[in-house]
């Protein structure tokens, strides 16, 4: 029970002929000074019921309240502000952390249902840029804290290996390519090559035809064609999997578009059988008007398919192979359209579960507030980026503690780390900038941060030689240790506002917080002195360490016990 329910049930004994609960609970507000206590209930609300102005309601309110579960409960003007009993509340928000270990805040909403989450997802043949990072980490992060409250994340990475690129890639590459270069450069050298496939064709148009021919003959299951695409494929795979194995991302598919080609005849036979496809111009679409959007385009004059419609065989097919809970994918902002149309259509179908899909949209990565973007040239690479960062830990980590024994396993946990977490602690929907120097800082709101405070937390346990003893009753009276106290108290509410709302920056917000409470609590206090709150203060210490080490395990991150 947090300070607020507690407050709210106070309240409610005495107010329950005027106000429900829910009434009480909305009125509620977390006061910006500790100097006004920790839950304020303003009288406004009763004025009218009561004919009286609210300052002299306060009072009279204030007489009546059972105040057992409180330091004191002062009047200021119109305003109760209650102060809550440090002593029993760090005494059980303690033997709880101890009690639970990383398993605190641990819920049971999803009953082990599963959640697909569609994540990362680049196109085959082309670099992993820094524009994939925000898919990738957000959707891994959901994926850890659904796992929190119950749900069984399955990672899909839904890779783009399928399109008439890959017409232009066999054809560049039986022109131009050479096995050899290929092996020893796998992505670099099929950019090459597709890039050298737009500039030739601006002289020789004839190109774009043979390219077509390629991928119908791929299509079709053509020997050389399937196989010069698969190689592709794998050699890209390899590619990627050493910026996964840096991001320590791992996914339990990798079904990309390639996978549904045999499976979109059926959503054009069920959408036929319902009767709502329509022709238009001599293509085939859906009426989305009931839904105010335009119609969904699902199959060309030519009789090719789309996007969209091999989104409704990766819906239709996840859900049957799943049955999910929930669905959730995680793209770029620019692709909402497309998602509204892709749920109304399945809902057009009759799969009321198309409710249950999510699009878990995300901002820009900038850099000096231009956005990164590939066709400019102005791409930057994600692996490059991480080993910039690695370096750049690696640097400050020997300034620090030149004797770190594992140090280039350190470095490559705050190096990684700290890219991670600037993207996280950013609220999803929103642009950022991306400055190297400013991500890989040991000071400010950055992961090295939260991780620098972990292993200072720890050295302070191992120096005491302390255990916590699930048995001991850890009690602290003191302002200094509430504000830690606090944050660790709400924390269960933490991990579920995260969950709710799809959002890692909840967890990373509140990382910092704990991090800057901790290290204020640090420089404040003598936790090491020889009292009887000694053992507290050191459980208190404790409970910091696992819920930082939790936190950034919600992001994906390592908690480092030295550094």
């Amino acid at each position: 029970m947090n300070n607020k329910d507690v407050v709210a049930k106070a309240l409610y004994n005495v107010l329950k002929d005027d106000l429900t609960m829910e009434q009480i609970e909305k009125l509620l507000e977390n006061p910006k000074s500790a100097d006004h206590g920790d839950v304020a209930f303003p009288a406004f609300a009763l004025a009218k019921a009561y004919k009286k102005a609210p300052q002299q309601i306060a009072p009279e309110l204030a007489e009546k309240i059972d105040g057992k579960n409180f330091e004191k409960i002062e009047v200021v003007g119109p305003y109760l502000n209650f102060f809550m009993n440090k002593g029993a509340i760090s005494e059980k928000v303690l033997a709880t952390v101890v009690k639970e270990k990383e398993h605190y805040g641990d819920a049971n909403i999803g009953e082990n249902r599963n959640v697909p989450i569609d994540l990362s997802s680049p196109n085959i043949a082309k670099p992993i840029s820094m524009g994939h990072l925000r898919s990738t980490v957000i959707g891994n992060s959901i994926g850890f804290i659904m796992e929190k409250i119950g749900y069984n994340p399955i990672r899909i990475n839904h890779l783009g290996d399928w399109g008439t690129q890959f017409g232009k890639l066999i054809v560049a590459y039986k022109k131009w390519g050479s096995e050899e270069a290929v092996k020893s450069e796998p992505i670099n050298e099929l950019l090459r090559l597709y890039v050298q496939f737009h500039e030739e064709v601006e002289t020789q148009p004839e190109l774009d035809d043979e390219a077509r021919a390629w991928f119908k003959k791929l299509e079709d299951g053509d020997k050389e064609a399937v196989s010069l695409w698969q190689w592709f494929r794998d050699e890209s795979m390899k590619e990627f999997n050493k910026i996964y194995d840096m991001l320590e991302v791992k996914f339990d598919s990798l079904n990309g578009e390639a996978f549904y080609n045999d499976k979109m005849d059926e959503i054009i036979e069920l959408l036929e059988e319902k009767h709502l496809l329509k022709e238009d111009r001599g293509a085939e679409i859906v009426d989305l008007s009931a839904y105010d959007l335009n119609p969904a385009l699902i199959r060309k004059s030519d009789g090719a398919t789309l996007y969209i419609t091999r989104d409704l065989a990766a819906a239709l097919y996840r859900k049957r192979t799943y049955d999910f809970a929930q669905s959730i994918y995680v793209v770029g902002n620019e692709q909402s359209y497309h998602f509204k149309q892709l749920k109304a259509v399945l809902k057009e179908m009759g799969f009321d579960w198309s409710d249950d899909m999510h699009h878990i949209a995300f901002g820009l990565i900038t850099q000096g507030g231009k956005k990164l973007s590939t066709r400019k040239g102005k791409i930057v690479l994600l692996e490059e980026v991480l080993n910039q960062a690695i370096d750049s830990a690696k640097e400050q980590i020997s300034e620090k503690n030149p004797d770190l024994e594992n140090k280039d396993e350190v470095a490559k946990q705050v190096g990684v780390g700290a890219v991670i977490f600037h993207d996280l602690k950013n609220d999803r929907l929103n642009t950022f900038d991306f400055t190297l120097e400013e991500v890989v800082r040991f000071e400010g709101e950055t992961g090295p941060y939260v991780q620098y405070t972990h292993a200072r937390a720890m050295s302070i346990l191992a120096k005491a030689g302390f255990t916590p003893n699930e048995a001991a009753d850890y009690k602290l009276n003191d302002e200094a240790s509430w504000e830690v106290v606090k944050l660790i108290q709400q924390y269960p509410e933490t991990i579920l506002k995260a969950a709710a709302n799809y959002e890692p920056s909840v967890i990373a917000k509140h990382a910092i917080k704990l991090a800057q409470a901790f290290n204020k609590y640090y420089a404040n206090v003598k936790i090491l002195a020889d009292d009887d709150q000694k053992d507290a203060r050191l459980a208190l210490v404790y409970a910091v360490t696992v819920l930082l080490k939790e936190d950034l395990r919600l992001l994906g991150l390592h908690a480092p016990e030295k550094m």
